[in-house]
């Protein structure tokens, strides 16, 4: 099999699924399946569990919140989809939604499993390293497929309930700032300047989009026979209607390059410093060129993400501090949080993305 596709594994303790009840229930809803039904988990990710169902001989993706009681909305991401899927195509269908916690004790959907490429920091196929153009073009194909998403009619969709437009900067701001003070495990000064830095220079509200919130190369589908083809877009647990310049920010926040310092490229998320690769003032420049609109400057929404992101990995560390999960990936994520304040903080008091 090719190493680039997503390998699943074996289900990490703590985070098994009854399959026995399962299996009845999807062999309920999906008359002309068979089993027996085998569950796999898939090891990437951080948020929401994800796991490879096979049922005979189909193979679906199936998705629950990472604890029970847990604040994630898989529900959300379903509805999202079930209404994208029509609009957008690198938006998987999804298939099934179980709100019924009696049948497994958490709620959870399955969706259609995309099979192609999925770009990680240790995976990178030979044939994006040897071939800088490729890169070139996959980098034009990753931020004109946000520029896409951002273009939506999303009332034309029906998710003009998805979200509030008005004041979604502010309200984010305060969000996040407000997440960080519940997870916060160490005292890290750069978190808190930043904070107040970005209280303190909100931007104006532009006219709002469908966002994706979480736009990275692992969350990208690609076609094995053209890698600079995106078959597929992943994990919309945090879609809203929102600031799409706030969106692209995040998107910049992961984009590490090939001059960054090494504790940067340490947190990266996928090869984004590939020879051939944009830089993030270009993909911001490819960004305004496909949405047809000029950006204002950029310092505030990826300094914005670049606290977002720390945040995120803040929560995440909470939870294994906490003894709420095992996984050992986890175990140094404070680190990361410390680099990515200190990241938006040269941002803010240099301008530069």
């Amino acid at each position: 099999m090719n190493p680039s596709f997503d390998q699943s594994v074996p289900v990490r303790p703590g985070e098994e699924v009854d399959i026995a009840r399962l299996e009845s229930y999807l062999l309920s809803h999906f008359p002309g399946m068979s089993g027996p039904l085998v569950v796999e988990q898939f090891p990437s990710g951080f948020s929401n569990l994800t796991y490879l169902l096979r049922l005979g001989n189909q193979e679906l993706v199936f998705r629950r919140p990472p604890v029970v009681k847990s604040a994630h909305d898989v529900g959300h991401e379903y509805r999202v989809l079930s209404k994208l899927c029509r609009v957008y195509p690198p938006a998987p269908d999804p298939l099934l939604m179980c709100e019924n916690e009696q049948i497994l004790g958490y709620p959870f959907f399955v969706m259609q499993r995309l099979r192609g490429v999925i770009l990680r920091k240790t995976n990178t196929p030979n044939e994006l390293i040897a071939t800088p153009g490729l890169v070139t073009t996959l980098c034009e194909s990753f931020i004109d497929s946000l520029a896409q998403l951002h273009r939506l009619d999303y009332q034309a969709a029906g998710l003009e309930n998805l979200g509030r437009p008005t004041g979604y900067v502010e309200r984010q701001v305060t969000d996040w700032v407000g997440r960080y003070a519940k997870a916060r495990t160490d005292d890290y000064s750069e978190m808190e300047c930043l904070g107040d830095w970005l209280a303190e220079h909100l931007p104006a509200d532009v006219p709002a989009s469908l966002i994706h919130n979480d736009y990275k190369y692992d969350n990208l589908v690609l076609d094995p026979r053209n890698l600079s083809h995106i078959i597929g877009v992943l994990d919309w647990e945090m879609a809203t209607i929102g600031d799409p310049l706030m969106d692209l920010g995040s998107t910049l926040a992961y984009w590490i390059e090939a001059d960054d310092p090494p504790e940067e490229h340490a947190r990266a998320f996928g090869p984004t410093m590939l020879p051939g690769s944009l830089t993030r003032a270009q993909l911001t420049q490819r960004y305004a060129q496909s949405a047809d609109i000029e950006l204002p400057d950029m310092s505030f929404y990826y300094a914005f993400g670049l606290f977002k992101l720390s945040v995120i990995v803040q929560q995440i560390y909470a939870r294994f501090a906490a003894g709420k999960t095992q996984d050992r990936r986890f175990a140094r994520m404070n680190t990361v949080v410390e680099s990515l304040g200190k990241t938006g903080l040269r941002v803010v008091e240099t301008g530069k993305i």
